[in-house]
């Protein structure tokens, strides 16, 4: 199912946010992915991500106000990359992409966590 792709993924991203991680080597410690579809939209948002993750930290700095890239909550840039990768370069639905990274948030961030990410994508993508 998408679902545990995009977890997977979600994971990945945030521990990519610590250190060069080698992607073959962390899949090991992720769920298994069961079908084709999943492995190749897992594949397809890491890959996205690894080669576009420089201009979208620049669009997420851009559009925080009052706030440095350096403070945000690691979880919650983790999902936001997610979400902004899923809708610029994967071709999801900006709603189905939004809804699942704030899903996610609800099992792994904060209750505030929310409202922070629905607003930073939202401007993001309005632009």
């Amino acid at each position: 199912m998408r679902k545990s792709a995009r977890e997977n993924a979600f994971k990945l991203i945030f521990e990519s946010l610590f250190h060069d991680c080698d992607k073959e080597l962390s899949k090991d410690n992720l769920e298994a992915l069961k079908k084709e579809n999943d492995v190749a939209f897992f594949d397809s948002i890491m890959n996205s991500f690894e080669q576009n993750k420089q201009s979208l930290q620049i669009e997420i700095e851009q559009h925080l106000k009052n706030f440095e890239y350096s403070r945000v909550f690691k979880i919650d840039l983790a999902l936001i990359y997610l979400a902004l990768t899923e809708i610029k370069f994967c071709g999801t639905p900006k709603a189905v992409a939004i809804n699942e990274a704030l899903d996610l948030a609800k099992v792994y961030s904060t209750e505030k966590s929310n409202k922070f990410i629905n607003g930073l994508i939202c401007a993001i993508i309005k632009d």
